[in-house]
């Protein structure tokens, strides 16, 4: 990945988890685990997005603190399906980390079954949370509350920044497989 493209990325993501841990901080205390959880995840693009060699221990302290990300995602399944996605993001910031454990660093792909079902995961995942972005006409059209955030629906608010924020942590996550 090109120098100033990861940097970029590293900004975008820790800008994402900034914004999540602040809302985090506002939210309530049924939805401030979701919001924590992608904090955590934000930053954690951050660190894993950064050009520099991180050292021996930095892969080994990166799969650790996703793999307890993983089971942090598994405990917020009890409040319903629709927690999946932190799921499946805890486990691909593992299995990226993982790579890196076993020397392949950034650059080099892991197993190219499990990089492509991600790769196609976060495809539909960010075509899908464009698309729901893009308003016809420029007018909003209603849509469910997001957790720790305001309505969907309203224009330019809190729930529409939260999605933005998702839309581009998973298109950061879309380009380091990508750069697997």
């Amino acid at each position: 990945m090109p120098l100033t493209l990861a940097w970029m990325l590293v900004a975008l993501c820790a800008a994402s988890g900034g914004y999540c841990l602040l809302r985090a901080r506002r939210a309530d205390r049924r939805t401030r685990g979701a919001a924590a959880g992608e904090a955590v995840m934000g930053f954690g693009m951050a660190a894993m997005a950064l050009p520099a060699d991180t050292g021996p221990w930095g892969p080994a302290v990166l799969l650790a603190v996703f793999c307890g990300a993983a089971l942090h995602a598994l405990w917020l399944l009890r409040d319903g399906v629709h927690h999946a996605h932190h799921l499946v993001g805890s486990l691909a910031m593992a299995y990226m980390a993982l790579a890196m454990t076993a020397g392949h660093g950034h650059g080099r792909a892991g197993l190219p079954v499990v990089t492509g079902a991600l790769l196609l995961y976060y495809a539909g995942y960010v075509l899908l949370g464009g698309a729901r972005l893009v308003t016809a006409g420029g007018a909003a059209r209603p849509v469910a509350p997001v957790p720790g955030g305001a309505p969907g629906g309203v224009p330019g608010g809190a729930g529409e920044l939260t999605r933005a924020c998702r839309l581009a942590m998973g298109t950061g996550m879309l380009a380091m497989l990508l750069a697997m």
